[in-house]
């Protein structure tokens, strides 16, 4: 039996009283690669809040990862991210640390506390994503596509059940994009599960997978055509 990692019914999505996506359905198993597309306003980032706990659900129902997103309280936020690996379209690293001791301060704030296990689980995490030997170096050193393969490695460390990445190339050239995706892609292969929400349409012809689109307040799979 395929285990389900993420499931919306008849859900409806809000930011503040107004409505933004309404009766979504939509399930996700682990292991799938699901892209996320719509033009921009049409609800990509509200939806993705929503699955990582910034904007409540108030109605429908949901899941995510074990949590009922209907019954979250604050303080279940936490826990909730330690199950889930967020990528951001502007990486979020903490410029006054290297590449170890952002991965570091983040082990540490999600409760690892030995010093051996931490730095071999950071060597771990930046093998994966094709950075192990830029530990050392800060992320104003780093190109945009290096500081986003440390972003991910970040969302590597707590062996997440579901990588949210929201649009992880939107502020990368279309060269730099096709790296990171191919770390995301190869990340997929060894069994990770990813939504990943993107207006780039160059990547998804050329890694065709599962499509959403989020348009006029609904939210439905689009087919894609084989060649």
């Amino acid at each position: 039996m395929p285990e389900t990692v993420l499931q919306l019914k008849d859900a409806s999505i809000y930011q503040g009283d107004s409505l933004v996506l309404s009766n979504v359905n939509f399930e996700m198993e682990k292991g799938d690669f699901v892209y996320l597309i719509g033009k921009t306003g049409t609800g990509k980032s509200s939806f993705m809040k929503t699955l990582y706990g910034d904007l409540e659900l108030t109605e429908g129902e949901g899941s995510i990862v074990d949590f009922n997103l209907r019954t979250l309280k604050e303080n279940d936020i936490p826990f909730l991210r330690r199950k889930l690996g967020v990528v951001f379209q502007d990486f979020k690293l903490l410029n006054d640390r290297t590449v170890n001791g952002n991965l570091e301060f983040v082990l540490r704030a999600t409760g690892w506390k030995d010093k051996e296990i931490i730095a071999s689980k950071i060597e771990d995490v930046l093998t994966r994503v094709g950075m192990k030997t830029k530990g050392f170096k800060f992320p104003y050193e780093l190109s945009g596509g290096e500081q986003q393969r440390v972003a991910i490695a970040r969302a590597l460390l707590n062996d997440p059940e579901l990588i949210l990445a929201d649009e992880p190339t939107g502020n990368l050239d279309p060269q730099t994009s096709i790296e990171v995706m191919e770390v995301l892609q190869a990340l997929n292969k060894k069994g990770h599960t990813i939504l990943m929400a993107t207006h780039d349409y160059a990547l998804l012809l050329k890694y065709p997978s599962k499509t959403l689109k989020c348009d006029d307040n609904k939210v439905y799979e689009v087919v894609q055509r084989k060649n």
